[in-house]
């Protein structure tokens, strides 16, 4: 049985359904969320979207039928919802839906994970997960296409959206054929591509270039030029009048530079630093951020550094930037 029948069959047995994703989501699984909801509900399903917090104004875009509630709102308005199934898309752990929705779940209620990342339990016979596929959106839009539901613009924008977020614009590895096959169906809709594109990056203001330009002024590199990092601090992010949620996409910047092969990016927070990584598709990240203690693709992946008594953020980076180092001269990471 594939994961779309898996899907087929579990939504066939469920009537009453919610849907969520990570804390603090991204334009991927907001995107996903959304068209899964719109879809299920012509396909005759009731459906809501209930993540740990309402949606940030920056996405509303996307829900043009106000699908995505927090969950406190959820439940003030419909306190007698009894779900017979929780879909949870990009992430395979309720550990990650935030706390308050993680109770609201419970043991007890049946959840179905749909997701392109790697699998800590490697149950792959009662959920959706595919580690091969560039992006949950795709996962999202094959499953639609399962069900027999037509796409339509509504449906079409969130899924489109969630794969360019997911694939840094189709630049990682794990883009396909089989993608770009299903971004022309989304595109058959109507969207109109640098709409799209504008609607998720087109909405920054000058100081999110300034604080760009400081970020960019750390970049450092290794001796041979393979690896590269740049340096965010949480004064930075005041000092411009940003959010973490416009800085996920600096790291990108570094994949550029020439023999690169691993970029970095730290954000210091104080107690800790946050280390998110790319691979230029020569490397597996996954596992280098695993040797530190995180996780995440072979491609993309993030870790949490803590800091050491009376260690600088400088020489944070320095342990962490040799531990990628030893990770590539011994493993030799494919």
């Amino acid at each position: 049985m594939t994961i779309l029948d898996v899907f087929k069959t579990r939504i066939q047995e469920a009537q009453r359904i919610l849907i969520t994703t990570h804390e603090y989501p991204d334009a991927d699984g907001i995107g996903s969320e959304i068209s899964l909801c719109l879809a299920l509900r012509e396909y005759g399903k009731e459906v809501f979207c209930i993540n740990e917090e309402p949606l940030l104004e920056r996405y509303k875009y996307l829900d043009q039928d106000d699908v995505v509630h927090g969950l406190k709102d959820f439940q003030k308005s419909n306190p007698d919802f009894k779900p017979d199934l929780m879909i949870v898309v990009d992430t395979n752990t309720k550990d990650r839906v935030g706390s308050q929705l993680g109770k609201y779940i419970g043991d007890k209620m049946p959840v179905l994970f749909i997701d392109h990342h790697p699998c800590r339990s490697g149950d792959f016979t009662t959920h959706c997960i595919d580690i091969t596929s560039a992006a949950t959106g795709q996962l999202v839009g094959e499953m639609i296409e399962h069900l027999g539901v037509p796409f339509n613009k509504k449906i079409a924008l969130p899924i489109y959206t969630a794969i360019i977020i997911d694939t840094s614009s189709f630049r990682y590895p794990t883009v396909s054929a089989s993608t770009h096959r299903l971004v022309s169906k989304l595109m058959d809709t109507g969207i109109n591509p640098p709409e799209a594109y504008n609607g998720i990056y087109g909405t920054k203001k000058v100081h999110h270039m300034h604080l760009l330009s400081r970020i960019l002024s750390t970049a450092a590199t290794n001796e041979d030029e393979t690896i590269a990092w740049m340096l965010l601090r949480k004064e930075d992010i005041d000092k411009y009048a940003s959010d973490v949620e416009d800085t996920h996409a600096f790291i990108n910047n570094l994949l550029v530079l020439n023999n690169i092969r691993v970029a970095c990016m730290f954000r210091d927070d104080g107690d800790h630093i946050k280390m998110s990584l790319r691979s230029s598709g020569d490397y597996d990240v996954g596992l280098i951020a695993q040797a530190l203690g995180g996780g995440g693709h072979s491609h993309s992946a993030a870790t949490i550094l803590t800091r050491g008594p009376k260690e600088t953020t400088e020489q944070v980076i320095a342990r962490a930037v040799k531990k990628v180092e030893e990770m590539i001269r011994k493993f030799q990471v494919v």
